[in-house]
């Protein structure tokens, strides 16, 4: 059964969120929002409306904080996520994720598929599944297509942590989670993450927790 809030338009429903100064409140797993897919943005948003809405999104990854934030994440059914990445993070974690800066940018009506058949499995966790991990397989390299929050085509190839970042959060807008991909033995609670798999790949947590690596 839809809400009211479903039948908002979604400038309506933008306007609305936007009205409140600070973070925008992040949806956690179990609303239906994050479950449902999303709309193709076609100008739903006019151009200042859909600046301001960037900026909140910005706003709100920075001050979770995270390195992706897709429009569902706070209620909203468009397909526009942003991502960043400062990538603050030892050299030995660098080069064994591939993670290296990223500066913000915007994805609008995103897609991607993997270039090559190598895969990469990493922890990954969520601002919508807060408090834990889980470790995901997924393509090392993608090609994403799409369009900028200018309407200007992308059409770019990631590799390494980037190219997790880009596929979690194109996810988000097809209503998929990361923990639809992940092993299911290597959950993780935040405080298991940080007393005992802080190691540069999860190896050592496949061995003891009994899952296999690509």
């Amino acid at each position: 059964m839809a809400s009211s809030r479903d039948r908002v338009p979604v400038a309506d429903l933008v306007e609305e969120l936007l009205a409140v100064d600070g973070p925008l409140p992040i949806v956690a797993a179990g609303d239906p929002v994050l479950r449902r897919g999303t709309e193709r943005f076609d100008g739903q948003l006019g151009p200042a409306l859909l600046s301001r809405f960037v900026e909140a999104l910005r706003l709100t990854m920075r001050a979770a904080p995270g390195v992706g934030l897709a429009a569902p994440q706070v209620g909203v059914g468009l397909r526009i996520a942003v991502i960043e990445d400062p990538a603050p993070v030892p050299d030995e974690v660098r080069l064994a994720r591939g993670r290296v800066p990223q500066p913000f940018r915007v994805l609008v009506n995103p897609s991607y598929e993997p270039v090559g058949t190598a895969r990469a499995a990493f922890f990954e966790g969520c601002l919508s599944v807060p408090g834990w991990q889980a470790v995901v397989a997924r393509p090392a390299a993608v090609r994403l297509t799409g369009e900028d929050e200018r309407g200007r085509a992308v059409d770019e190839e990631f590799t390494g942590w980037p190219a997790r970042i880009v596929q979690h959060e194109t996810d988000h807008l097809d209503g998929t989670l990361y923990l639809d991909r992940a092993e299911p033995r290597s959950l993780s609670s935040n405080e298991a993450m940080a007393r005992r798999w802080t190691q540069p790949t999860p190896r050592e947590a496949a061995a003891s927790l009994g899952f296999e690596l690509p």
